[in-house]
């Protein structure tokens, strides 16, 4: 029946009797966007196995709800983060990243700086307050306009880069001195 259901409904034929399949085109969107998606719903959460879960779900979420619509990256990111939120209050625990447990890289020295530094940055990010800690994480992660952000969240474009200013001022403070 889901076979049936994917044929019926992702499968079109374009003018000169040649298919197009929507499912090409989801596989492209989901190859440009996993990326990007990922490292927003990891800063999001700061733990990989739920981003990668949350990833997951989104996806299958946007392709079984919005399979007719045009593919927006907006909408993508909407999903991935209602659904944070959602297992947020169903949890109400905030769980660390763990560097150690997601390793994949050798322990050259450049590598652990670098993991070092990320590990800093997303421990800044979660001292921020959640809202301020998403919207960071939109502009950072998510490749979208100010414009399509401001759509996103409901307010305006100005709003949204006065609001972005503020939360990297206060990521860099907390970076140098630790404190927010």
């Amino acid at each position: 029946m889901y076979i049936q259901f994917l044929v019926q409904n992702f499968v079109t034929f374009d003018i000169g009797g040649r298919y197009t399949s929507k499912v090409n085109r989801f596989r492209e969107f989901y190859n440009d966007n996993k990326g990007r998606f990922f490292w927003y719903l990891l800063c999001r959460s700061g733990d990989y196995d739920l981003a990668a879960d949350t990833m997951q779900e989104s996806f299958a979420r946007y392709l079984e709800r919005y399979a007719q619509r045009e593919l927006s990256v907006s909408l993508l990111f909407t999903i991935g983060r209602n659904l944070l939120n959602d297992n947020s209050r169903k949890r109400r625990i905030i769980i660390p990243y763990d560097e150690n447990k997601h390793k994949g890289r050798s322990d050259e020295e450049s590598a652990y700086m670098e993991r070092e530094e990320s590990r800093r940055v997303m421990n800044a990010i979660q001292q921020l307050a959640p809202d301020e800690a998403d919207l960071l994480s939109l502009v950072v992660s998510s490749g979208l306009s100010y414009h399509q952000i401001a759509e996103l969240t409901g307010t305006s474009e100005g709003n949204i880069k006065v609001r972005i200013h503020r939360c990297r001022q206060k990521l860099k403070k907390i970076l140098h001195t630790g404190e927010t």
